[in-house]
């Protein structure tokens, strides 16, 4: 049995105009220990379905239908504020994109990592104190006695982020959910980081939900991806074997964005369009606006593609969601190798 098993999860917002389906029928599951990627444009929904796991979405937003996450045999869905309080945080961890947004400016980091232990267990500052200081040197943070005493702006933005990793591996949870955690970072900060959190997580078997747009990251860090366009889940399946062989036109043409996937000196290969509304989705497959092929070499429509809206199908271990997957492209074999070359020479 899988640690999490979310099925048919649907956000909404509620809009004077109607609702708007934020996330639609998103399916997916995690075991102990396990590294899931979650990728895709911004507005594809990846942050809305991390937040929902926490029930971190605001109101207007709310979980609808006939969704269910259930962490640990317990279903989180409709359960009280009180009983979500002992898991987020505890259980699961999450760490943000932005730790200026995450810590407290006016409190010392010693004082917050305290905070938060206090909040969980019945400890006392000084064994709180000890615990901070342990996990500050888990996260490879130099003098960290000197840093318990310092204040969020008097360190580096890397410096902080490591904070927000020590904090999150406070109460040994068995998952934590990085929403693009090295984005704010420089490239050389970026690694390290990355680095760090899969170290952690390999060393203490925690599950690792990784939300990024970096496909170079995901290639290196992640066992199993999810690739998402406007609110759904298009395709999933193995890391490698996703970016190795590509079937949806979009995670093709995400592949084919990347720098190190261009000739040099040419022009970088692009997705034309941008991602659709949530409240102005096309009718059919959300992507076909954008999709090379939605329309046949006569100039006609492609079956299916404007009418209808494509269902996950294949195998248990590897889905996509387009009607014409049969006729994909094949992507050239070690793409998945030439990405992690390109990532390690930066």
């Amino acid at each position: 049995m899988a640690l999490l098993d979310v099925n048919h999860l649907d956000v909404r917002f509620a809009m004077r105009r109607g609702d708007v389906q934020a996330l639609r029928d998103v399916s997916f599951s995690l075991d102990k220990g396990e590294r899931l990627g979650i990728v895709g444009e911004s507005g594809a929904g990846k942050s809305i379905a991390a937040f929902s796991l926490l029930n971190l979405i605001s109101k207007p937003g709310y979980i609808a239908g006939d969704s269910s996450m259930v962490f640990d045999g317990q279903e989180l869905v409709g359960l009280s504020d009180r009983a979500l309080r002992r898991i987020r945080g505890h259980r699961m961890s999450m760490i943000f994109q932005d730790p200026m947004m995450t810590l407290n400016p006016v409190l010392t980091i010693g004082d917050q990592m305290i905070e938060c232990l206090k909040a969980h267990r019945r400890i006392s500052t000084r064994d709180a104190r000890k615990i901070s200081l342990e996990k500050l040197q888990l996260a490879q943070i130099p003098a960290p006695e000197a840093r318990l005493e310092q204040y969020p702006h008097e360190l580096s933005g890397g410096m902080r982020q490591r904070v927000i990793i020590a904090i999150a591996l406070l109460l040994d949870p068995d998952i934590i959910i990085a929403d693009e955690p090295t984005t704010a970072l420089d490239v050389t900060i970026q690694a390290e980081v990355m680095a760090l959190l899969l170290e952690l997580c390999e060393k203490h078997d925690v599950g690792l939900i990784l939300i990024t747009h970096d496909l170079g990251v995901v290639s290196q860090v992640t066992e199993r991806m999810l690739v998402m366009y406007a609110g759904r889940v298009i395709e999933q399946g193995p890391t490698r074997e996703i970016i190795n062989n590509p079937l949806h036109p979009y995670t093709q043409g995400l592949i084919q964005a990347l720098p190190q996937m261009a000739t040099p000196g040419s022009r970088l290969n692009q997705i034309l369009g941008s991602m659709p509304s949530l409240d102005n989705l096309p009718t059919g497959c959300a992507f076909h606006p954008r999709c090379p092929f939605a329309t046949l070499e006569d100039g006609r429509p492609r079956p299916g593609c404007r009418d209808r809206v494509p269902g996950l199908s294949g195998t248990e271990a590897r889905q996509v969601a387009c009607h014409m997957v049969a006729e994909n492209m094949p992507t050239p074999p070690g793409q998945a190798d030439q990405l992690a070359t390109a990532e390690e020479s930066q």
